[in-house]
């Protein structure tokens, strides 16, 4: 091991999603090469880090963010670059993100493109979802071919017709070619047919402000959505990720879904634990927080339905979604909010909102490492490489402080992004220190880290599918 960086994590409590226990961590090079008791490693290394008082963690991984995605003649205003920055210094250190197919085109040229803007960008390890959207038979003898590139997901649409939706006939065509190859379909699920007669309807009306966003955006044509691509899924045999569940219709059909024994995964995202319409400001201002599907009543129910899941393991991840607009860019929508560009902010923040689920009692610290680390990766395919602290395993590292705290802010967040939809939210504990593959990122709360360094994943497939339980 001759000039190997060995780096000792010492008094710390590893959280995985199996334990929280005392142990110091060892480091060799790139690589987690072993757990052990406090004060046995001995003292040969390079780099001693104490994590007294201090949760060591895995580097989370956030399985659904959109950087540099282009939407309605823009694009989400983080870059490769500044994104993962952000999602660095908030303790992620693996995103997935999603490749898209234009129409027309191939999804080996949408995995081109966006292998080219993150190569020598990014600060931290990352993969590609498949978004497709213009399904026929070429595009679904591509299929192979993605998995042999490390693409083993593919996303499609019930939602944004004349864009993304495909109808029926191609969900299930392109569900049982991935059934074929072992790959998982991963939908976006609302009846975007419905909701564009109801937004057109709403505009007809003279209802134009941002809140009539939300209002023709009903939960029930989530779950809709979800009921049906779950029918589709069935008949081909099909394991499925419904993405950002925001509704407890919605989630309420995955767990039916579920208890019936389907390969069914529930993904949901911290502004929908967190954010509500009631949140929203007047007027406007409130295009800050529209994204698809939208910010639900708390008070019917839906914010503690999904705690429920997060707590109960019937959702198994919290990803982000992360495709930010600045204001101006928002400001497409005024007068009209079916032109507000869709999305918000969130990748920095993950790991923090999840962790106030810790903070208020409702889940236990190894819940919090399940649904942003380790089941994320497993639905990746890239665990036990990611999402735990293991020997063998990455050394992806957070050293979390539960003492600490900070507020959520536009004037001190990392995204480029002018506003925060969590200003002023008070955080109990903060990251501290990030180490990706063996290389400490943020030190101190500050970034440290070298653009490039993150490297495209080439991933397996989803780990949780049945068969592969039983191994």
């Amino acid at each position: 091991m001759m000039g190997t960086m060995r780096t000792l994590i010492s008094n710390g409590t590893v959280v995985t999603a199996a334990m929280a226990t005392e142990a110091d961590v060892v480091i060799e090079g790139e690589r987690i090469v072993g757990l052990v008791a406090p004060g046995a490693a001995g003292s040969e290394f390079n780099r001693v880090i104490d994590a007294t008082g201090r949760y060591v963690i895995p580097g989370g991984v956030d399985m659904h963010t959109h950087m540099e995605l282009p939407v309605s003649g823009t694009s989400s205003a983080d870059t490769y670059e500044t994104g993962t920055r952000a999602a660095a210094i908030g303790g992620t250190t693996t995103i997935i993100d999603y490749a898209g197919q234009t129409r027309g085109g191939t999804l080996k040229d949408g995995l081109a493109e966006w292998m080219a803007r993150a190569r020598g960008n990014s600060y931290i390890d990352y993969g590609f979802h498949m978004m497709v959207t213009d399904v026929h038979d070429r595009t679904l003898d591509e299929f192979s071919e993605m998995m042999h590139d490390g693409v083993t997901t593919f996303k499609l649409f019930t939602a944004y017709p004349g864009v993304n939706l495909s109808d029926d006939r191609q969900i299930l065509e392109a569900m049982q070619v991935a059934a074929s190859i072992g790959a998982t379909i991963m939908m976006h699920a609302e009846n975007g047919i419905a909701i564009d007669a109801l937004r057109d309807q709403a505009v007809a009306r003279g209802e134009t402000d941002p809140i009539h966003h939300l209002l023709t955006r009903p939960a029930s044509m989530e779950a809709e959505a979800v009921h049906r691509v779950v029918a589709l899924a069935e008949i081909a045999s099909c394991p499925l990720v419904i993405v950002h569940i925001s509704s407890q219709d919605a989630f309420a059909e995955a767990v039916v879904a579920r208890d019936r024994g389907l390969p069914v995964f529930a993904e949901t995202c911290p502004q929908y634990l967190w954010l509500a319409q009631e949140d929203l400001p007047e007027g406007f201002e409130a295009a800050k927080f529209v994204c698809s599907p939208p910010l639900r009543r708390r008070a019917e129910g839906h914010q503690a339905a999904l705690w429920s899941g997060v707590s109960s393991g019937r959702i198994d991840a919290v990803a982000t979604d992360h495709c930010p607009f600045t204001w101006e860019q928002k400001e497409a929508g005024r007068g009209d909010f079916r032109k507000i560009p869709n999305g918000l902010g969130v990748v920095e923040h993950r790991i923090d909102l999840v962790y106030q689920g810790v903070v208020e009692g409702w889940i236990p610290l190894t819940r919090w490492i399940e649904v942003t680390a380790e089941t994320p990766a497993k639905l990746s395919g890239i665990y036990p490489k990611k999402g735990t602290i293991a020997p063998g395993s990455d050394a992806d590292v957070v050293i979390y402080d539960p003492a600490a705290s900070h507020t959520l802010s536009a004037k001190t967040h990392s995204m480029n992004l002018d506003y925060s939809v969590f200003e002023g939210a008070e955080i109990g504990g903060r990251v501290e220190t990030v180490i990706m593959r063996g290389e400490v990122i943020v030190d101190g709360g500050e970034f440290v880290g070298e653009a490039g360094r993150g490297e495209y994943l080439h991933r397996g497939t989803n780990a949780l599918l049945p068969e592969k339980v039983a191994d």
